[in-house]
C-alpha cells in the first residue's frame, strides 16, 4: 500500500490542501492571513488566496515525515534568505503566527496531536495523508 513517503511532495500537498478545505472545517484562514506577511524577509503578502490551506497541508506533511517536530524548527523550515541593503544577506526565519494558529487548527481537527517534544501526527491524520497519496499514485482525482 503506498504511503504519503513515495509521493511526490509537492503534488501530495497540493492535494491535500484541496482535501482540507473541502472535507475540515477546522482549518480555515482568519482575516488577517490575506493582509499579512509569512515572514519578516518577505516583502508582501502571499499572492495566493488559498495560501492557509497549502501551508496546513505541508506542516501535516512535514510532521508526517519529521515528527515530533515544534514551532522552532518548522519557523527554521519556512525560513529564507533576508536581503538587507548595505550588508550582505543572511538566512532568517518564518513567522510563527501562522504556524502556531495552523497548529492549533489541525489540533482541534484531530489531526495533530501536542507531545513533550514537540507536534505529532495522529492515526487520523496519518490515515488521511496516506489515503491522499494512495489516490494520487493510483492516478484518480477526488
Amino acid at each position: 500500500m503506498p504511503t504519503a513517503l513515495e509521493a511526490p511532495s509537492q503534488k501530495l500537498v497540493e492535494e491535500l490542501a484541496l482535501k482540507l478545505e473541502k472535507e475540515v472545517p477546522e482549518v480555515s484562514p482568519p482575516e488577517w492571513s490575506q493582509l499579512a506577511k509569512t515572514a519578516s524577509f518577505k516583502q508582501r503578502p502571499p499572492s495566493d488566496p488559498k495560501w492557509w490551506y497549502k501551508r496546513a497541508a505541508s506542516i501535516l506533511r512535514v510532521t508526517y515525515v519529521k515528527g515530533p517536530i515544534g514551532i522552532s524548527k518548522l519557523r527554521s523550515r519556512y525560513g529564507g534568505r533576508k536581503d538587507l541593503p548595505m550588508r550582505k544577506a543572511h538566512y532568517a526565519r518564518s513567522g510563527s503566527s501562522a504556524i502556531r494558529k495552523i497548529l492549533h487548527q489541525l489540533g482541534a481537527a484531530g489531526l495533530i496531536a501536542s507531545e513533550k517534544k514537540g507536534r505529532t501526527i495522529t492515526p487520523k491524520g496519518r490515515s488521511m495523508l496516506d489515503s491522499v497519496a494512495k489516490q494520487m499514485l493510483r492516478g484518480g482525482s477526488s
